[in-house]
This record gives structure tokens, C-alpha cells and sequence, in this order.
């Protein structure tokens, strides 16, 4: 059994509220695209709501191992309404960053803690979320070379559907 303390318990299950928002926040720009008939940008925010949505569960299962019973959040209503395609990538861009500070808190709390284990457990994270805003971050690179704009978002739509394969191929891969 993992010793963890009040202050990471309660830590831990912020993350779980972190990662339940991203999933529906992941949702919500999925049905956005729908709405845009932006099918391959569709695909890859259903990949990424049910993908967060995995890492949530994670930590159930990291809690639930220590013998501690996670705390099942409210999550807060994500947006719903976005300026444009560029828009939704920025703010998703965002939302990655928030969630790469808060892994990181994580990780500065369980090094003060002398928490080895958890320590170990978090690294998966800290990677996972260097691959996250890198994916993003081409995105949006290709999202500036492209331009936006009727006939462009035709071609972004394509490149974001390309890029979730690859992801998806990379993952199965490991």
C-alpha cells in the first residue's frame, strides 16, 4: 500500500477534476467540428476527450491502489463557442499548458513529500504531456502556413485527420 499524504491526496484528485474537464472540454470542440463539417478535426477531439478521459482514470486507479477513494469531481461546463478554427487550436493549446503546470505542481509536491512513488507514477504524465502540446504546436504551425478561411479549412481539416493517425500509429506502436 502507497502512503500518501492528506495534502497529496487532495492534490491528486484536482488532477482528477484537471482531466475530467480536458476530456469534456475535448468533447465539446468535437461537436463544435461537427458543427463545421470539419470530420478529420471531429475525429482527433473524440481521440483526445477519450484519451484524457483515460488519464482521469488513471489516477482513480493510482488513488484507488494506495488505498484512498478518489473523489469523483463536479466539472465545470467547458466552452461551447469559438471564433474559428485557429481559435479552437489556440485555446486548446492553452488548456494543455494549464495541464502541463498542474502535472508539474504535482511533481514539485511529491519531491517535496519525498513521495517516491508517486515520484515514478507522474513521470508517465510529464511525458505524455510534452507529446500533447508538440502535437498542438504543429497544428497550429500548420494552421499559420495554410491560413484560414474557406478553402483552407478544407486542407487544415486534412492535415489535423493526418496528424491523428499518426498519433494513433506512434501509440500503438508503444
Amino acid at each position: 500500500m502507497i502512503d500518501l499524504s492528506q495534502k497529496m491526496q487532495d492534490a491528486i484528485n484536482e488532477q482528477i477534476a484537471n482531466e475530467g474537464f480536458a476530456s469534456n472540454f475535448y468533447l465539446a470542440l468535437a461537436y463544435w467540428c461537427d458543427d463545421q463539417a470539419l470530420e478529420g478535426c471531429k475525429k482527433f477531439f473524440m481521440r483526445q476527450a477519450e484519451e484524457e478521459r483515460m488519464h482521469m482514470l488513471k489516477l482513480y486507479g493510482y488513488m484507488s491502489e494506495s488505498g484512498i477513494c478518489p473523489v469523483t469531481p463536479a466539472i465545470p461546463q467547458p466552452p461551447a463557442q469559438f471564433d474559428g478554427i485557429k481559435d479552437v487550436f489556440e485555446k486548446v493549446f492553452e488548456q494543455e499548458r494549464k495541464v502541463t503546470t498542474s502535472i508539474h505542481n504535482l511533481v514539485k509536491l511529491a519531491v517535496s513529500e519525498n513521495d517516491y512513488n508517486t515520484q515514478q507514477f507522474l513521470q508517465w504524465y510529464v511525458d505524455e504531456q510534452r507529446e500533447e502540446e508538440a502535437v498542438i504546436r504543429t497544428i497550429l504551425d500548420r494552421i499559420k502556413i495554410i491560413g484560414e478561411g474557406g478553402q483552407s479549412l478544407y486542407y487544415i481539416d486534412k492535415e489535423v485527420d493526418k496528424i491523428n493517425l499518426e498519433v494513433m500509429a506512434a501509440e500503438a506502436a508503444e
